[in-house]
Formats: structure tokens, C-alpha cells, sequence
């Protein structure tokens, strides 16, 4: 098994994503509101503990989403939360840096009044593409999706945890948030038939014991027909779904994924170039070279160098939430 071999892609696309949850105080709201949302790389997750709102995506038609609903918006445009949708719209950040206590309360206290929580989740920029490609504007999983309580339950979860200033508080949002992010793309994945790379594998048992395989050991000189019998297919019937479901052919999937793995190892200073090759199932350090640069467009050595100043963060640039990991 190679020194970067894994078992799982989901785990191992998430990991090597090194997320960021940025938690965000919870919005207690009755009455007519409306807060507007500024962009924000990569990921914002969230659902309804209680009540109704609209939410409102530039270019999509206005959602509303009623109570145990849950929404992950993928590299979101700006967009709305509004109790109805005649309110005028009012700035998120002003309006949430007011938070005491972790939430935040628009009008009087009231039995009736909506109980929102979100999340905010940033990538290393470096391989945030592996999962924002992936991702539709906007999720929605309804409570009586087959994932939907289960969703519901973890957003009560995340958002009790905001709202008590317990030991470990902040480590167990981080979690949450991962799990509710890895839920979320589970019903995703169930809800369409489109090829959406790794994910369009999460629910085919032959494509995903290939993945698995390869994650597991990237160092090995899989070829087609390996990777065939593991699917328990023919070669040219494995290729086919594999391609339908992942939208790569089997094996330039390989030569991308060792391409991300090598990128965060370079950046990390993890392994010698040479090293990194033989991890990555390369027999030279130049063989190494010529497939990185035909991915990444650079030499190893440039990248390294390129990479050494850590990138800004979405998640440190924008100080309105508490991060969370």
C-alpha cells in the first residue's frame, strides 16, 4: 500500500480538501425580514430547526424551505434568506455581528418564530475543485427525503452546540458540520443521474469497490482489467459505466487523483520529489515530472516553490463567524 493510500474517496477527497468550518451564529427571526448573503467560497450548509423562510439564489427561483429542510449551496452567488418575499432585503453581515449568546434575534421573542442554522465550510483553494466541480448551485433535501431526518437531526445538533458555551464546543461543530456536509452529498448523489465524478460512484457497488481500490493503493500499476475484475465487469462494460458515472475514463481518474495527492504533499513539504514518484506509482522521478506538469501545468519543483506562502483563506478574510477546526 502507498505511503499516501487510503480507503474511501469521500474520506479522502474531504481530507485532502483540509476544511474549514466556519460556524455562524443561529438566526431566530418572526415577522417580515430579509437578510442578503455575500459570495462565499466553497460551501454553505444549513437548515430550518423550526419554521419556514424563502430562500432566494440569484438565477434560481425563489425555495421555500419549511421546517427539517436542509440546503448545501455550492460556490453560492449572493442570495437571500427572507421570511417573506416582499421584506427588503437587509446586509447578513451587520445584522449577524450583532449575535449574542450564538444566535441572533429579528422581532419579539415569539413561540412562532424561525430557528435557522449555517454553516460555512472553506477548502484549500489548491484542490477545492475535487468537490466545488462536483456541486450544483443549490441542494435542497426535504425532511421527507430518505436522508432528510436524518439531516434534520444533525442540523438540531449543530445547532444546539452553537448556541451553549460547552468544553470542546468548536471541535464538535467542526465534526458536525463534516458530517452533515458528508450526508448532504450522500442525497445529492441519490437525487441525480448525472455524471458527478466521485460522487456518481457513492451509490454503484462495482464502480465503487474500483475507487476504493485505487484510493487504497495509488502506488500500484492498476490497469483496466484489474480494475475490471474488482467491479466484477467486463473491460469494456467497467470502462463504459465508470466513465458514465465518474465522467473520467478509469485511469486518467488515477493520474488526476495522484495529481491532487501530490499537490498537498508538495505543499506540505511531506516527501522528496523522488519519494513523492514512487508513492504515486511512478517508476522515475522524470516520469513523475512529465505527468505533473502535464495536469498542473508546472514541474513539481516550481509548484513546491510556488506554494511555499500559504494561500488567503475565505474563512480569514471574512471574521463575521467564529471558525470552527
Amino acid at each position: 500500500m502507498s505511503v499516501l493510500g487510503f480507503q474511501d474517496p469521500v474520506a479522502d477527497a474531504i481530507g485532502l480538501l483540509r476544511p474549514r468550518t466556519v460556524v455562524g451564529p443561529s438566526l431566530r427571526a418572526v415577522g417580515e425580514w430579509a437578510l442578503r448573503f455575500d459570495p462565499f467560497p466553497h460551501v454553505r450548509i444549513g437548515g430550518l430547526v423550526r419554521g419556514t423562510c424563502w430562500l432566494i439564489l440569484d438565477g434560481h427561483e425563489p425555495v421555500l424551505l419549511q421546517e427539517g429542510d436542509t440546503f448545501l449551496l455550492g460556490n453560492p452567488p449572493p442570495y437571500v434568506l427572507a421570511g417573506t418575499l416582499d421584506a427588503s432585503p437587509r446586509p447578513a453581515e451587520a445584522v449577524l455581528a450583532r449575535a449574542e449568546d450564538g444566535f441572533v434575534r429579528i422581532g419579539p421573542e415569539s413561540e412562532d418564530d424561525l430557528y435557522l442554522c449555517v454553516g460555512h465550510i472553506a477548502f484549500d483553494d489548491r484542490n477545492a475543485a475535487l468537490l466545488t466541480d462536483l456541486l450544483p448551485p443549490l441542494v435542497i433535501v426535504r425532511v421527507t427525503d430518505p436522508h432528510g431526518r436524518r439531516l434534520a437531526q444533525l442540523i438540531d445538533l449543530l445547532a444546539t452546540e452553537v448556541g451553549v458555551a460547552a468544553a470542546g464546543g468548536p471541535l464538535v461543530q467542526n465534526h458536525l458540520a463534516q458530517i452533515l456536509l458528508v450526508h448532504m452529498l450522500r442525497a445529492h448523489a441519490a437525487q441525480t443521474d448525472r455524471p458527478t465524478g466521485w460522487l456518481g460512484a457513492l451509490n454503484e457497488d462495482g464502480i465503487g469497490a474500483a475507487l476504493r481500490a485505487l484510493h487504497a493503493d495509488v502506488a500500484h500499476s492498476w490497469n483496466l482489467k484489474e480494475l475490471a475484475e474488482i467491479s466484477h465487469m467486463s473491460r469494456s462494460a467497467f470502462a463504459q459505466a465508470f466513465k458514465t458515472h465518474v465522467g473520467v475514463p478509469p485511469l486518467e481518474y488515477l493520474i488526476q487523483w495522484r495529481m491532487s495527492l501530490a499537490r498537498d504533499a508538495l505543499a506540505r513539504d511531506m516527501l522528496s520529489i523522488s519519494e513523492l514518484a514512487r508513492a504515486t506509482g511512478y517508476l522515475s522521478e522524470s516520469a513523475f515530472s512529465t505527468a505533473f506538469r502535464r495536469v498542473v501545468g508546472s514541474s513539481p519543483a516550481q509548484f513546491r516553490n510556488q506554494v511555499r506562502q500559504p494561500p488567503r483563506s475565505a474563512a480569514n478574510e471574512r471574521p463575521l463567524f467564529t471558525e470552527a477546526g
